[in-house]
């Protein structure tokens, strides 16, 4: 396979956990919510488990790896601001959910259980968005 296949891999699952990440320390330190938390966490592990049955991941994906010339690593202008929590939440599900579109588009060509994973981890993110959205919008100040 493509070098420049294994980067987008790589980029998309370091991207989807990463969002998730934030994500979850935002709902489990911030709002104290351990539903929303744990389903997150569950949604990041479901990640870290299909990895885990790639047994090259280290070797080529990691390999292809090359962030210090990525042309897209330069921050834009919408990504440096942040108005609260919330709007970081929100930006970081999108993030989660579109990485996860990503991975379940580029894995149609070699792994279809695999893109049926991440299409699974998609549409479970969709519905913890709207769980994290109710529980956002019962704390007085929090959107």
């Amino acid at each position: 396979m493509d070098r420049k296949f294994y980067r987008v891999i790589d980029a998309n699952l370091n991207r989807a956990r990463e969002a998730l990440r934030v994500a979850e320390d935002i709902m489990r330190f911030i709002f104290d919510s351990p539903s929303v938390t744990r389903d997150l966490k569950l949604i990041r592990h479901g990640i870290s488990g299909v990895i885990k049955s790639m047994p090259r991941y280290n070797k080529d994906y990691l390999m292809s790896r090359s962030s210090e010339t990525d042309v897209g690593r330069p921050t834009s202008r919408p990504e440096r601001i942040r108005r609260g929590y919330a709007d970081i939440l929100y930006a970081n599900l999108e993030r989660a959910k579109e990485s996860l579109r990503v991975l379940e588009e580029f894995f149609k060509l070699f792994d279809l259980k695999k893109s049926e994973s991440f299409k699974s981890l998609r549409y479970k993110l969709y519905a913890i968005e709207k769980k994290a959205s109710r529980r956002l919008a019962s704390i007085p100040g929090a959107g």
